[in-house]
Order: structure tokens, then sequence, then C-alpha cells
């Protein structure tokens, strides 16, 4: 048309290289929606008559990993090879082990394969959009413009048009949109119209058939024309050859091309030999796309100034490389280079040669002629030994990186300005010779002694070493930064107090007795973190300091110098925890003050009520830890003048209450204070503020709330607080709200061998990443499983993990006896278990499971301990700390090898490719094969020295040691309350992230084997007791598919089928935590009443009787709860699930004085006997029996922690469900210990209020009395 040939010419392709281009343009160019792809020659129209004579070939094989690219599979490449050799690497052990897991669909998540390409819309579109539309090109009043359908394509940086309908094979108009713009055309529907940049403007209106097409080309148009330079990104789109139609983008100036599987093909049009066509290119990213041989093509672009071949297994370098002179960066890292070609002096203008994590045994000679080069980049490589005397030739050399090296020794020379040494093994650096260093880091060595020279010295890291000798001279007049802690020095250098520019110093964990008082005399400095150490006192006399940040936690101060909240006018920071302070220096002597301190940490010292009056001199205070000090009382008035509080943690005192003026808190959005006496229910929830209010662990016994609550509250905890009764389902809109109920009785009898408190705390960004597992009652009573998971950032993978692994364990054990194979399996499952959230994001994870030896029942109990990442557990035996995990990271050797092995790059921060420190650990599986999920699996068996055991999540290890942890327990007699205590702790210690920590006490007896003639009876679980004699016992199907316990409860995915009445609010102490009553409600007696009896099994104590269900069965509808829809409250007496309704009675375990009436042959095997849960504990409102799990406000899911432990009726045999979950047998209720008709109760309280305390267990001579004096 007239307005064809009218158009620009820089529009058009006229030149030869472009019309041939357009001739060996693949077929399939012109596929709707999707990008260039090969099509087989059949259906071309010159290959339907071929079709009809022969079959089809075989379709190509593709595999994919981790849902990301995917690969064509080589022709002697084999699926269920490379599926086997992929399981192996998780961790499999055993051939069987993974043919089994090849088997699940779910592996799909990790490895799948595909016969054909698999087609990907968001991939698709990033690479190419095409369809026929109608199109109208030239300004819309015009009448001899007119509409017409026209193949369009969007590819690269251009829009194309062809100039024949449905065609591709004449002349193509382009329009390049990089500056230009988009618009939408109101009087047609689905139109776009597109504009270039320039005085010569082109604009083309495109009406779309369907509003999708309509969005999606509206969002692709504006990302690449809102650019600025001419950028294509085709990443991780699973590219054989680039696509034809991107070469009519020649303006293209960056091509980021990584993680693709680009092939050198000369017979293929579009393969790396034709990038020579991109005639401006300035920067080219070909990184891990396995080339194996350097594309010869790329050195001919001219115009080249960075280069990214890493991660391609290249194993020389072509002399070819010499051409590109504008070659400004050119990155080598993670390959097998050996060498390189003398050929690179040609590159007078490159700057930059990162060689890290290749096989060189020695400097390259070429770099003493790339007098450009000012950093060395030789990281992660093969030198032996750093005798770099090469460098003696390469004065231009500044910046030296050779972290990760086995080195013996350095002999260097004088001009190197950066020096980077971390991550090796040197005892000693002596680096005087660098008389122009500026930069030195020397960080996780094994470093005595360092010697550097300070004429130009700006920054000195040395931290986590060995040093005991530090000199640097001359004084280093230029140093701002010195960061020297985690070594063994004893004092303070003097040469630190004449550095007049020093900013900030970290001289933390070491062995400091004394601070110098010249130090803060020092005008600059602005941070001083001095804790950890032994200091007794700091200096007295201060002059004016400009410290704004004090930390001298972990000390042995007994006093802070009194003039140093005068002095200290900048102070803002000051955390003085864990130490021995009595009181407090004051901020004035009058009552003006210019104090402007924020942020004070006061928690662990001796602090008394007389230093609250002193808290007053700081009105602009915005965060106040005293946690566990001696306050007794915070006066009303000494509150109301720090009207600008925000955060406050009281607690471990022994307070009675808060004061009611800290409603003149306005901006208060957090107040702690577990672990006291607080009686009343402080009046927080009048603060508009509020957010987080944990008041556990208390005495309090009533609560007012407002009709209204506040809109920003999230978190009300008030676990521990026995003599509360509070209606909680009317605060179901509180993110997280716990409460427990107040246990039945107060009797006292035999402890549990285990009990078990949890908490969980979010950090500074409100994000709660971590959550914690418990199940007290796992695998039918017998055994126990508790477990801690950190998301770091995340939120997603503590909550699948937390929700997920009890039940894969659970599968795990009925597979294999030994304990450590059934943790090792159970992590590397769980791995597929993530799915896609799994790929991309990961998390650290610590499992511990107690239970008898299964080849030896009657043995002790063995505590089987699993981690990967940063989640830890230990162990406290005989007071001492007993680490059972392990972390693994960049210093263990081993580790370090294996990713050297698979050519992953570890970044600066000792990081695997930058995302994460730990090379085991959960998810990540992009990181595969250099991040693994196998844990570190360690077991012991457990005895009566063995007092608790600690899980903690990365943030509380940070914090606190395994010693401190262990001191900081041993002291707390509850366990929900020792949970918090190290919550709290390693909050004031400075954790600004997530935290969790479960802490399990243990009482193991000294016969902690069973000596009971049980018969077919397995043995009970602590706290968990047999039931009566007679009662028939039926064992668990083969198949494993018995009634869920409170693990196989869990769902091994998560299921839509989790309904609403199943979310009830999580409790942050299990029932076990309070000493279980006597006998009466939980010790059966299978035994004779004159048998003796080991202490798992103790006899029942006198006036000792049990509840027993009757066998009458009624037909009801099914109901989880064992309540009607339109119920609140059961039955007195009378309890149900199912289609059962069951009928408590009691029944005397012993003989009665005057005789005993002996249970009928008959009732055994009619009736269903049922193993009580746990006496005396808590009472709390469950989910469904047998759901997966109940669910908090704040969307985390916690497992049941009451298993049900229903002897099953062979008739009763549970029903799978579609979603997974399994319909259980009748089961009573784990809440009700004691069924007692109405018209007795009052009766039956007073009774067990005047019955005599329990007798002491009989010896092995004297025989158990099980007389019972029950007068019911």
């Amino acid at each position: 048309t007239p307005t064809e040939r009218s158009e620009q010419p820089h529009n058009r392709l006229e030149r030869p290289r472009e019309r041939h281009w357009r001739r060996r343009r693949p077929p399939g160019v012109e596929a709707s929606g999707g990008a260039a792809r090969d099509r087989p020659a059949e259906e071309s129209p010159d290959g339907e008559a071929a079709a009809a004579e022969k079959a089809p070939p075989p379709p190509t094989l593709y595999v994919q990993l981790h849902g990301e690219t995917a690969r064509r599979l080589e022709a002697d490449e084999k699926p269920l090879q490379i599926q086997n050799d992929y399981l192996f690497q998780l961790g499999f052990g055993a051939l069987w082990r993974v043919q089994e897991e090849g088997l699940d669909s779910e592996v799909g998540c990790l490895i799948r394969f595909y016969a054909g390409k698999p087609h990907s819309t968001g991939s698709s579109e990033r690479i190419q959009l095409s369809g026929t539309y109608n199109v109208r090109k030239g300004k819309m009043h015009l009448p001899v413009n007119r509409w017409t359908r026209r193949q369009v394509i969007l590819c690269g940086t251009c829009l194309i048009v062809s100039s024949v309908k449905d065609s591709v094979a004449g002349k193509m108009h382009v329009l390049p949109l990089i500056g230009g713009k988009v618009e939408e055309v109101k009087k047609h529907q689905h139109c776009l119209a597109f504009s270039s940049s320039g005085p010569q403007s082109q604009t083309y209106y495109i009406c779309f058939d369907t509003f999708t097409e309509y969005l999606r080309w509206l969002r692709q148009v504006s990302k690449v024309a809102s650019q600025r330079i001419s950028s294509v990104d085709l990443s991780c789109c699973s590219l054989e050859h680039l696509p034809a139609n991107l070469f009519y983008s020649q303006d293209l100036t960056h091509l980021n091309l990584k993680q693709n599987f680009l092939r050198q093909n000369p017979k293929e049009p579009g393969g790396l030999e034709s990038m020579w066509l991109f005639t401006k290119l300035k920067s080219l990213n070909l990184s891990n796309n396995h080339l194996g041989d350097f594309p010869l093509a790329v050195c001919n672009i001219p115009t080249l100034a960075e280069l990214n071949m890493s991660c391609n297994a290249l194993r020389a370098v072509p002399a070819a490389v010499g051409a590109m002179h504008n070659l400004q960066t050119f990155l080598l890292d993670g390959n097998f280079l050996q060498t390189l070609p003398a050929e690179l002096e040609n590159m007078h203008q490159l700057s930059y040669l990162g060689l890290s994590f290749n096989e060189f045994t020695d400097l390259p000679e070429v770099l003493q002629k790339l007098t450009a080069v000012e950093k060395l980049c030789m990281s992660g490589n093969c030198v032996g030994t750093l005798r770099l005397q090469a460098l003696r030739k390469m004065p231009h050399i500044k910046h030296v990186d050779l972290r990760n090296l086995i080195a013996d020794g350095v002999d260097f020379l004088p001009h190197v300005t950066q020096l980077d040494l971390r991550d090796n093994k040197l005892e000693g650096l002596d680096a005087v010779v660098f008389t122009n260093l500026e930069v030195l880091h020397c960080e996780r060595n094994q470093l005595v002694t360092l010697n550097a020279c300070g004429c130009f010295l700006k920054a000195l890291y040395a931290s986590s070493n060995e040093l005991v000798q530090l000199d640097v001279c001359p004084v280093p007049n230029y140093l701002s930064y010195m960061d020297v802690s985690r070594n063994c020095l004893e004092n303070v250098p003097e040469w630190v107090c004449e550095s007049r520019k020093l900013e900030v110093l970290d001289i933390g964990h070491n062995q400091i007795c004394e601070l110098p008082a010249r130090l803060f005399c020092n005008s600059s400095l602005r941070k001083l973190l001095a804790g950890h150490n032994r200091m007794a006192r700091l200096p007295e006399s201060l002059e004016r300091t400009s410290v704004e940040v004090l930390d001298v936690q972990h000390n042995q101060l007994l006093e802070l110098p009194p003039s140093l909240l005068m002095k200290a006018d900048s102070l803002r920071f000051l955390n003085a925890s864990a130490n021995k302070l009595e009181t407090l220096p004051p901020a004035t002597l009058s009552e003006e003050t210019n104090s402007i301190l924020q942020e004070l940490y006061l928690t662990n010292n001796n602090l008394t009520d007389k230093c609250v009056s002193l808290l007053t001199g700081h009105p602009h205070l915005k965060v106040l830890h005293m946690a566990y000090n001696r306050l007794q009382s915070f006066p009303a008035s000494k509150m109301a003048k720090l009207e600008e509080l925000e955060e406050i943690d009281l607690s471990g005192n022994k307070l009675k209450a808060v004061p009611t003026t800290i409603m003149n808190c306005r901006r208060m959005h957090t107040v702690t204070a577990h672990s006291n006496c607080i009686e009343v229910f402080p009046e927080v929830m009048q603060l508009p503020e509020i957010k987080c209010v944990d008041l556990s662990c208390n005495e309090l016994s009533e609560v007012t709330l407002p009709e209204n609550l506040p809109p920003k509250l999230q978190e009300l905890d008030l676990t521990g607080n026995p003599r509360l009764a509070l209606d909680h389902r009317t605060l179901d809109n509180i993110r997280c709200f716990k409460i427990d109920q107040p246990s039945a009785g107060d009797a006292s009898g035999a402890p549990a061998v285990w009990s078990h408190g949890y908490t969980e705390a979010s950090g500074v960004k409100n994000k709660l990443c971590v959550a914690a597992l418990s199940v007290n009652n796992f695998c039918d009573n017998q055994e126990a499983l508790y477990g801690v998971f950190d998301g770091d950032r995340n939120v997603e993978v503590p909550y699948l993990l937390q929700c997920t692994m009890s039940d894969i364990l659970a599968e795990e054990l009925q597979k294999t006896r030994d304990g450590e194979e059934c943790m090792v399996n159970t992590f590397i499952v769980m791995q597929r278990k993530l799915g896609t959230a799994g790929q991309k994001l990961g998390g650290a994870a610590v499992l511990c499971h107690i239970r008898h030896d299964p080849v030896d029942p009657g043995g002790p109990f063995t505590l089987t301990s699993a981690n990967v990442g940063k989640c830890q557990t230990v162990l406290c035996r005989n007071g001492k700390p007993l680490p059972l995990s392990r972390s693994y990271v960049m210093s263990c050797e081993e580790e370090l090898r294996r990713i050297k092995r698979h050519k992953a790059i570890v970044t600066e921060d000792g990081k695997v490719n930058g995302v994460t420190e730990s090379t085991r650990i959960l998810g990540y599986t992009f990181l595969h094969p250099s991040v693994v999920p196998r844990p570190h699996v360690q077991s012991v068996a457990l005895s009566p020295q063995d007092e608790f055991f600690i899980l903690g999540s990365k943030g509380l290890w940070d914090s606190l040691s395994v010693e401190e942890a262990v001191d900081a327990v041993r002291s707390v007699p509850d366990a929900l309350a020792a949970a918090k205590k190290l919550c709290t702790l390693a909050q004031s210690y400075g954790c600004r992230e997530s935290v969790s920590a479960v802490v399990v006490q243990l009482s193991v007896p000294e016969d902690s084997f069973c000596c009971c003639e049980l018969a077919a009876l397995p043995p009970p679980s602590p706290g968990v007791f047999a039931p009566a004699a007679g009662v028939a016992v039926r064992e668990r199907p083969a198949d494993g598919l018995g009634a869920p316990s409170s693990s196989s409860g869990l769902a091994s995915e998560m299921s839509s089928e989790l309904s609403t009445s199943e979310m009830s609010s999580e409790v942050g102490s299990t029932a076990s935590d309070e000493p279980p009553p006597p006998g009466p409600l939980g010790e059966g007696s299978p035994a004779g009443p004159g048998e003796p009896r080991c202490a798992l099994h103790p006899g029942g104590a006198p006036s000792a009787f049990q509840r027993q269900l009757s066998s009458a069965t009624f037909s009801s509808a099914f109901s989880d709860n064992g309540l009607d829809s339109d119920d609140e409250e059961p039955i007195e007496g009378v309890f149900s699930n199912g289609s059962r309704v069951e009928v408590a009675a009691d029944i005397h375990c012993g003989r009665a004085r005057d005789g005993e009436r002996r249970r009928p042959p008959e009732a055994a095997d009619e009736g269903v006997g049922a193993v009580e849960d746990e006496p005396g504990a808590s009472r709390r409102v469950d989910g469904a029996a047998g759901t997966m799990g109940r669910r908090r406000g704040n969307g985390s899911v916690a497992p049941q922690e009451r298993s049900h432990n229903v002897i099953e009726v062979a008739a009763d045999a549970p029903l799978r469900r579609p979603g997974g979950y399994f319909a259980a047998p009748a089961q009573p209720d784990p809440d009700d210990q004691l069924i007692i008709p109405p018209e007795l109760e009052e009766e039956v309280k007073e009774m067990m209020k005047q019955r005599p305390p329990a007798p002491p267990r009989p010896g092995p001579a004297e025989p158990a009395d099980c007389s019972c004096d029950t007068p019911l």
C-alpha cells in the first residue's frame, strides 16, 4: 500500500544479511501466543505427503528440575537413571527406598520428565507474543488508513507487523518500542495504540479479539516501552536457540540469557553462532548454560563491554577472546579453568576478571600484562600455599580476593589496597608490608597474631579468629570501622584510643577485663560493642562522649559509672543485660534532663524497685526491657512519665500488677509481663496501638475485656494461668489467642517421664517466621515428637513443616526399625512434600523423637535428634550441655569440598550463591545439588541424669550459648515458663528475628526399662497408663492404617477439608506441664495388687479408680468432637464420638477391703477399653478428632497434642477420605478424665479435697497396697 511504501527506512530490514535471516526463519514463528518453537516437518505443507507415508518420529524427552527450566535429554541419557541419581544425591541410602520414592507422584515437584518440550505461559510471553489481529497504521482520522488482518509479533524490543495477511515471508514492518508508549483507544473495544519514540515516530493501532489477549499485550509492551535502555531478559526460559525474531531488535544493547540450554550448532539458525548479528550489544550474560565450550561467535562482537560466562563447565578459553578490545568485565567464575590464553593481554580496557572457584594452582602469568585490572578474584581455587611472588610483577593489583583456599603461609609484597583472606586456615598474618592497605578482611581463620600497616587503613575485619595479639603501626588515622569480635583478646590495644576517626568498634566475645578511659574521649566514636567480655567495671570519670550505641551485656558489671547517663548526652541505645547490676546511674541531678535515650535493655540483672524512679529521667524512652530482675512493683507515677514508651518487657519478676497509668503510653504496642505474680488483668486493651500482650505464667483469675477490642491487636497470650476461666470463643478476631483451661483436680501423683512447653515470638518485622511442633503422645502414646522450624524471612515453609513432618515420620517408622534412618528419610521426603513452596523458599528444622528401641521394647528410652540449618537441640545431662545437633556451613571442610565440586559460588558473606549459609537445609531446591536436605542425626539413650532438652531456632542460638541456655532453664521448674524465658533472653540480648524454643523436661526413673508382665500389651507412654486388666487389645493392622493418633491425624498435604470448626486456639503448654493426679484418674492395674511394678507402670495408689467405657453402641450422625451441631455441652456421664455413645463407669483397679467384684469375662469381648490421656492436665477445646491439627488465629496449624488411644474393635476399621484424612472409630473425648453425675459432683469435689496424699511408692521388697479407700 502507499502507506507501507512511505514507511521510514529505519522501520524496515533492507540489508542483505537481514533478508538472509528472513529466508532462514524457522517455521512456526507465526504461531499464536507462543515463542518460535521447532515443529516437525510433517506440520508444514511440504511435509504432509511424507507424513502419510511414514510414522511420525517419537517425541523428544525433556527433564525439568524444581519446576524451572526443562532440558532436552541426549540420546544416551536414561530417565530412570537420572531420577535415581537425583534421589541418591538428596540423601537416600538404599536402592529400594529410591525406587519407592520415585513411584510417588509428588516427586514431580523435584524432577519431572516430559515427552515433548513443556509449555510455560510465563516464559513464552517473555520470549515472544504473536497473533493475527486487526491492524491500522497512522492517524485515526485519515480515511486512507484502513483496518486489515495482519500477523503481529512482539519479540525483544520491537513490534513486528507483516505486510501480507497471515504471512511472515514478505516485508516486515518493525516498530522500535524503547522509549515509546502504549495507550488505550477508548473508541474501539480491546484496542491499543503503539507508538515509537523520536521525531519520526510511527503509530500502529491493534484491536485484539479477547480481553485476555488485550491485557497480555498491554502488560508486556508496557514493560518494554518503560525501559530506558534497550535490554531483553530471556533468562530461565529453557531456550535451546535464540528466537529468530529477536534479531529484528537491532538496537539491543543488553541481553540476559542465563540459565538456559543454548547449544552451539552451526546448522541451526538462531544458535550462538549468530550472536555477531547484534552489532550494538554491550552486555551479554550466558552464565549457567552448560555450554562446555566457549562460543567463538561471541568473540566477534566488538562492542561488548561486559561478558558473563560463569558456571558453564568451561575447561579452556580460546585465544580469539583477545579480539574483544572493549571488554571491561569478564566473569569466568565456577568453571574448570586451569590456564588463561596469552591473548588476553590485548584487552587493554579489562578492569575486572572473575576467576573464583576454578582449578587454578597458581596465578596466571597473563595477569601481569592486564594493567587495567585492579581486583584479583581467585577465591575457591586450588592454590595450596599462598606464595604469590607473581604479585611482585603486578603493581596494578589493588584488591586481592583469596577466600576459601587451603593456605599454609603468606608471602606478600606491598602494593595492595584491599586484601580478602576470609575462610582460610591462616594461623598468622603479617600484613605490614602492605603499606597502602585500606581494607583488610581476614575473618573466620585461625589467626593468633595479626600485624598490619596503618598508614592508609580504613577498615579492619578480623572476627572469628583466635587473636591474642593485634598490632597496627603506625596509628591508623583513617581507620573508621574495626571488628575484632569473637577472639581471645585480653585488652584493647592502645593504638585504638588514638584512632581519631574511628566510628564503629566491635570487641565483643573476647576476654577483655577493662576498657581504657581514653576510648570514650574519642569524639568520632559512635558505636561501641563490648558485650560478652569479663569487665567488672567501666571507666569512672567520663568526659563528654559522642557514643550513640553502647553494648556491654554479658559482663560482670556491678554498677554503671555514675556520670555515664549524664555525660553521654548522645546515647540512644544501651544494653547492659546479663550483668550483676543492682542500681542505675541517674540521668540528671535536677528536674530537667538532656537524655535522648530511646532503647534500654537491663534484662537478667539484680535491679530492685529503687531503680524504677531513675527511669523518669529518660522521657524519650521507647523500648524498656527489665525482665528477670528483682522488681516487686512498678509505681504508677513513674510509668505515667514514660509517655513515649512503645515496648516494655517486665517478665520474670515478682510484680503483682501492671500500673494503670500505662494508659498514658498511647504509643505502646507490646506489653510482655509473663512469669510474674500478676492477679489483675491490666488495662492494656484501651491502648489504640497495642499489638501484642503476653501475660502467661501469672496468677490471673479473671479478665475484663472491652466490647470493642483494639483494631491492631494480634496476639494475646494468657497460658499458664491455672485459675483463669474465660470463654475465649468470643475472641476469634485476634490473630493468635492462647489460653488454657484450669486443670481437673489438684492432687499429685507419679510424674510423667516427659513434659514440655513451647513459645514463638515474631521479629521486628512483625512476621512470625518460626513454628513449633509438639506431640506429647506420638504413635499411640508410646512415643513423643517435638520440633522447631525456622523459615528465616518466609512464613510458608515453617508451617508446612509443622503440619506435615509428624505424618511422614509415622509412615517411615512403619517401613524400617532403624530410628536414625527413619529421621533421614523423613527429612528427604519432606523435601518433596514442600512442593512448589520449596523450589524457591527454604527453612531450617530440628526434630526430636523419644521412643523405646523397637528391638528391645523393654529397654530405656532413646532420644533421636535430626537437624538441618541452624535449628539445634541440646540435652542437659548432669547439669552440663550435650549438643545433639550440627550446623553445616562453609567452615565444614567436607561441605566446602562438596560445594566446590558442584561449582557453586560462595559469596563474600559465606552464602551459597548468595542465598543461604547452610549447605544442608530443607527447600531451596533450585540450589541442588549444592544444598541438600540430608540431616545430621544423633541418638542417645536417656538416663536418670538427663534433666531436659531444648530445641531452638536460629535466633535463639545466635543470641545464647548452649551453656547459658542450660543454666537459664535449670532454675525454672515449669516447661512453659522455661521456654518463655529463653525467648525473652534472646530478644533482650539483641535477637531481631523470629525466635522459637521448646523445652522438654525429663524425669527418667532408675529402672527405666519395663519389667511388667503385660502379655500382649505394648509398653505405655510416660504419663499415660495401661488399661485395666481383662481389656481386649487388638494390634494395629499391618498396613498401618490404624486409628489416627496425634501424629497420624496430621495430613501429609494441606487439604481444603480443614473446616472452620477445626480452627481452635493453640495452647502453649501441654497437659503434662502439671503433675498428674494420683492413681484414681490415671493408673490402671493390669498386674495383681501384690505384683511388683516398674517405675513406668507404678501400682495403683489407695482409693484409685479408673474410668471404663461400656460396650453400648448407638447409631448417630458423625460428629468429630462428640457433640451435635446444636449442642454446646456434652451430657454428663456420657460422651460420644462418631457412631458410638459410650457411658462412663467407675471400675476399681485394686481389691476392695471387703471384697472385690471382678469384671465378667464376656465384657472384655464386647467392650472396648480406653487408655486415659494424661491426668491432671489443663483442659482445652480440641478440634475435630483425627483431623490434621488445630489452626491458630495467626494461620499456623499446630498438631493435636493428645492421642486418642482407642483400642479398636475389628469392625471399626478407619475409613480413608479422599483428602487423605481418616474417619476414626469411636474414641473417648481426651478432655474428659472423670465423668461424675451432676447430683454427686459437689460431693465428690469435697471428698477429693479431703483425701490424704498418696503414700510413697513401695520398694521392691514391699508389696504395693492396692486397697481402695474411696467412699464411693
